[in-house]
């Protein structure tokens, strides 16, 4: 993606369930609180490297609270679960939005294999690994 790529149009829907993103490429995406939420891009979500990633469960019906402009590159959202930490970088928004589809069946299956659903919030790292992130050794908790 051409990070020079640039949005021009942010909008929380009424419900605050869906995040609707337009960029001045033509694309726009409504990308629902729960996508997001799963997908942050925050140490607690994302770990320090793939192997820390955690598959987040019982989020259906998250919503945003507030959509923070962060420079102008990004937007930090908050989360009504008090999940504010994720910085959505207009590169990692569109790439979200250009990928929904396969993102959001891998994440349903990966929540079928940890015997996860999207009602009970529960925490899974998608491998176990020996310290790192979650693990209280990573400072970031």
């Amino acid at each position: 993606m051409n990070e020079d790529l640039w949005p021009t149009e942010i909008r929380l829907s009424a419900d605050r369930q869906v995040l609707n993103v337009a960029f001045e490429d033509g694309s726009r995406f409504a990308l629902p609180a729960e996508y997001l939420r799963v997908s942050s891009p925050s140490a607690e979500v994302q770990g320090h490297s793939p192997l820390e990633r955690k598959v987040i469960g019982g989020k259906r019906a998250v919503a945003i609270l507030a959509v923070q402009p962060i420079g102008n590159y990004a937007v930090k959202l908050g989360f009504d679960d008090m999940h504010d930490t994720g910085i959505f970088g207009w590169g990692y928004l569109h790439t979200l939005g250009r990928e929904y589809d396969s993102r959001w069946s891998t994440y349903l299956s990966e929540l079928a294999e940890r015997g996860l659903d999207r009602e009970t919030a529960r925490t899974a790292p998608v491998k176990q690994q020996g310290g790192g992130c979650g693990s209280g050794s990573c400072g970031c908790h």
